[in-house]
């Protein structure tokens, strides 16, 4: 076996990348229900990034919309696309989580799910208009996010 140096550091996930029918739908549900701000995207039919918290952004691309490499003059950013429902988790301070539930409920968003995690941790699951497993969720959940606000 060859023997390898380490890896140089990653500091997080930058991006979520969710493929949807109709990228309006999509980032109306985000904007409006979720509260994530847009940041590109507006009117495009075919992507939009949201802003998903400290260093995280949200992507929604047009299911089918990015089958093919795009050159820009930056350079190229390669094909890519995914199928089926997805599964992400928004990180949420536990003092919010009653609160969540409540601002769900009072937009017609039902749960899928609900979990008590053994580290401390909480979360919420509903689906987004395209079916998505959208999760919400306290710290706690794993080793390396411990609980805290």
């Amino acid at each position: 076996m060859v023997e390898v140096a380490s890896a140089p550091p990653i500091t997080g996930v930058l991006e979520t990348a969710l493929y949807v029918d109709d990228v309006a739908r999509a980032v109306a549900f985000y904007r409006d229900v979720l509260g994530l701000k847009l940041m590109a995207g507006e009117g495009d039919l075919r992507f939009a990034a949201l802003d998903a918290g400290p260093s995280s952004v949200l992507l929604v691309f047009r299911r089918g919309g990015t089958l093919a490499d795009i050159a820009l003059p930056g350079g190229t950013i390669p094909a890519h696309d995914g199928h089926g429902p997805l599964h992400f988790a928004l990180r949420i301070p536990a003092s919010t989580f009653e609160a969540w539930r409540s601002h769900l409920a009072a937009n017609g968003v039902a749960l899928t799910g609900e979990m008590k995690w053994p580290q401390g941790g909480r979360s919420l699951y509903f689906s987004d208009p395209d079916g998505h497993a959208v999760e919400l969720a306290t710290p706690g959940i794993w080793a390396n996010d411990p609980e805290s606000d």
